[in-house]
């Protein structure tokens, strides 16, 4: 493939084409000599902005383009933000995948029912492994998270020097599933030389430090002990630690769990087999929950974000099939709004808050960590691997922003000049041997959405209107014509979101715009009613100039024209 830009021997280019300026998507490329890997391969979530689309994903055209010259995708751990769009985009990139063990098993259960899974290879790759491609030598760095098996990768090229991309990460002494951040490794990189540190933003903007999964633990104990009734509660259903504290924390309160929502199974299946959740009793399914005493319950609930065909929403809308809460009942919400989702979640609450069930965030008790770094935390990272650049990835720009000063401030106290940079997706860095980084040239990029199926451009035609449906309604008009361009019968009106056909007000409306619409067909000149575009484009402006002029709407607006 030919680049927009020229390679130089002692330079590592890294071309993010996700996961900077906003939440999600993340995908990475590092290229050497010609030679390139891939890092993460994630989706994002679409907001209320978006009708009908839920998941994003990145734009891998320029890695597809790549071809041979790709030589491998590397996952540091398996949120869906950083392995969820595989199922939707590995068939463009066709790259063995490289990923921890339990990684690679929730990548597995994602591409089970895929007719080309079975042509996917999925390496697994041990504890602290280490994996050579081409220029590239990677070593795997445990670190803490709220999922097992997160890892920082460490990409060196002997020419130039080591990047160490971060994933996401904290620092937690004592969590409940999954093991520590290697702080020896980290140290012993800084010692090393750190090149440049492409680091997690998500909690730049956050002081102190995240807090440890543990203390969530007992207070979920505390907090379960203070109801009679029965317990729901919600967090990513991903937090295999989550789920233990839940059960550790119902278990000393004599109740059982039980799994509400497809994706819970899967990640308790995942994580068993991976060797995860030792200590944690088996769930129980619906069924056998309802048969036991409301103190006697706790449910874990997918749809924390407030997904509308989560379990959580269909219980709030009393829509599930086998599990009801009643007042006295409580839900408690065991996680974050991710940006963008806070509106989808206070409704549900608000339908809790209706029915008199008992609704607890981690305003009220703390009872949720972050799996991401806060201010302490990254100060800590730079004090340790010393870099010669910060790279702040992995959220918007006033995430980015602060990390960038932070860096500056942590370089600074450490005795240097710690040079910052911020790309936006699609733009080529250059990162040199001597510690400098620049801009040298732009790549394809952008978002893409996952609609009715296939994969599309976020400016598609289907979401496009559904989007100006969404704010300013639809109406569709339907002319009878002869052969002469006379009207055969009275226009019929339709204006969805616009009119109710049974109230008598919107009645007379309808008849207005059929009236107005008649006068321009039967005003029109005979050349332009021989013309069956020409009339239904002159009919449709009619509609839609009504719409406009009596309730300041511009409908998506439709004609059906019938010649006979």
């Amino acid at each position: 493939m030919s680049l927009p830009f020229d390679m130089k021997e002692d330079s590592i280019y890294m071309v993010p084409l996700g996961g900077c300026g906003f939440f999600g998507a993340n995908m990475t490329l590092y290229g050497y000599n010609g030679q390139w890997i891939m890092v993460d391969c994630g989706m994002g979530f679409a907001d209320d902005t978006m009708p009908g689309v839920d998941v994003l994903l990145p734009d891998p055209t320029f890695a597809a383009e790549l071809g041979d010259d790709l030589l491998a995708i590397v996952l540091t751990h398996g949120h869906e933000d950083h392995i969820g769009a595989i199922p939707h985009l590995w068939p463009r990139l066709r790259k063995p995948l490289y990923a921890t063990k339990f990684t690679a098993g929730r990548i597995r259960k994602a591409i089970d029912d895929a007719t080309w899974g079975p042509e996917a290879r999925i390496h697994e790759v041990p504890p602290q492994g280490k994996l050579d491609f081409g220029p590239f030598h990677i070593e795997y760095i445990p670190m803490a998270h709220s999922i097992p098996e997160a890892n920082a990768l460490a990409i060196s090229v002997k020419r130039v020097g080591t990047i160490l991309h971060t994933g996401d990460w904290k620092l937690d002494p004592d969590p409940v599933e999954g093991g520590v951040t290697d702080e020896k490794a980290l140290k012993t990189l800084g010692e090393t030389g750190v090149l440049a540190l492409v680091g997690d933003s998500t909690n730049a903007m956050v002081p102190g430090h995240s807090g440890s999964e543990r203390a969530v633990q007992k207070n979920l104990a505390d907090l379960f002990g203070e109801f009679k009734d029965k317990i729901a509660i919600t967090c990513f259903a991903t937090n295999v630690a989550r789920l233990s504290s839940i059960d550790a924390a119902a278990k000393a309160n004599g109740r059982k769990v039980c799994l509400v929502g497809r994706s819970l199974w899967k990640i308790d299946e995942v994580a068993r087999q991976s060797g995860y959740l030792k200590d944690t009793r088996p769930f129980i399914e619906e069924d056998e929950a309802n048969m036991l005493d409301a103190g006697k319950i706790v449910y874990i609930c997918t749809g924390s974000q407030g997904e509308p065909r989560a379990a959580l929403a269909k219980i709030a809308a009393e829509d599930h099939p086998r599990v009801r809460l009643r007042a006295d009942d409580v839900i408690i919400f065991s996680s974050r709004a991710i940006p963008g989702n806070q509106r989808a979640i206070d409704r549900i609450k608000n339908r809790f808050y209706g029915a008199g069930i008992n609704v607890i965030t981690d305003r009220e008790a703390p009872i949720h960590v972050s799996g991401h770094p806060y201010r302490e935390e990254l100060k800590q990272l730079y004090a340790w691997t010393k870099p010669k650049i910060a790279i702040p990835v992995h959220g918007e720009r006033m995430q980015l922003e602060k990390h960038a000063a932070l860096a500056r401030e942590a370089g600074a106290n450490l005795g240097y000049d710690l040079q910052t940079i911020m790309p936006a997706n699609g733009q080529v860095l250059e990162i040199a041997s001597e510690g400098i980084a620049s801009y040298v040239g732009e790549v394809q990029a952008g978002i893409l959405a996952v609609e009715g199926g296939r994969v599309v451009a976020v400016d598609h035609e289907a979401i496009l209107v559904r989007k100006r449906m969404m704010f300013n309604g639809s109406a569709v008009v339907t002319v009878v014509i002869d052969a002469h361009g006379k009207l055969a019968a009275p226009p019929k009106v339709t204006a969805l979101g616009l009119l109710d056909e049974n109230s008598e007000l919107d009645a007379q409306y309808i008849a207005d715009a059929v009236k107005e619409i008649k006068k321009a067909v039967e005003n029109a000149p005979k050349e332009l009613r021989a013309d069956d575009d020409a009339l239904s484009e002159m009919v449709r402006v009619t509609a839609r100039r009504f719409f406009n002029a009596r309730f300041d709407r511009k409908p998506q607006t439709r004609v059906h024209l019938v010649r006979i």
